[in-house]
């Protein structure tokens, strides 16, 4: 089984996902656990504070590191360096932010082979650098461009990891053959038809129409390597 623990501010924007395919399946088949981890309750103060202002001046406030630090302890449980828990191989820990490294179908697969994922979703102008410095293990972007909170990252890079699950999806046998899949070479997959053959002068090619296995074998690797 595989356990995603997600560090948060908004617990709520991730929790309808949950109960939708493939997680609400994964986790019903005992396939996942996911632990919504509220980052106020870890709050520096009874007002809730998590953020300041970054130090030389800038726009925007920055995560703290303490509510962040004593959040993976509710995790992995106390420590006093962190380095500890970077060198476990066991531990994952992902702080989503633009500057981490884009994030692939490659590091999917390897990611659904681990047993616990935290990921650390960031918010307002980013994060205390020593968070993703010394309490991450690695640090992900989804791509060039920046959100303004890490929970659609942590919700695309989950579904990519749970459809990856044995019986998170239906038809297992899909996942072989889809773009960037080994079975394709990490390459884009072929276009794909469906009825009606022919749809306002739109035609379905005809080599998928011909029934002839070879030709449309050769047509689909042919799309793949152009």
């Amino acid at each position: 089984m595989l356990t995603i623990n997600i560090i948060t501010l908004f617990p709520e924007l991730i929790e309808p996902y949950l109960e939708r395919l493939p997680f609400s399946r994964a986790i019903e088949k005992g396939a996942l656990e996911v632990n919504l981890i509220q980052l106020k309750n870890y709050a520096i103060d009874e007002r809730g504070t998590v953020d300041g202002r970054p130090y030389g001046g800038g726009v925007g406030m920055l995560l703290r590191i303490e509510p962040v630090w004593q959040a993976l302890e509710s995790v992995y449980g106390a420590f006093d360096n962190p380095e500890k828990i970077q060198a476990d191989l066991e531990n994952t820990i992902i702080g989503l932010t633009p500057s981490g490294k884009t994030f692939t179908q490659k590091k999917a697969q390897e990611l659904s082979k681990k047993s616990t994922i935290t990921l650390i979703c960031g918010r307002y102008e980013g994060m205390d650098a020593r968070i993703k410095q010394h309490l991450t293990t690695e640090n992900i972007s989804i791509g060039n461009y920046v959100l303004s909170g890490g929970e659609i990252p942590a919700l695309a890079i989950m579904e990519a990891v749970v459809r990856l699950l044995p019986e998170a999806i239906e038809k297992e046998e899909a996942t072989l053959l889809e773009s960037f899949s080994q079975g394709l070479d990490q390459k884009k997959e072929y276009p794909q038809f469906t009825r009606p053959e022919t749809y306002k002068g739109l035609a379905v090619p005809e080599v998928l129409l011909s029934g002839h296995h070879e030709k449309i074998k050769k047509w689909q690797k042919d799309q793949i390597n152009s």
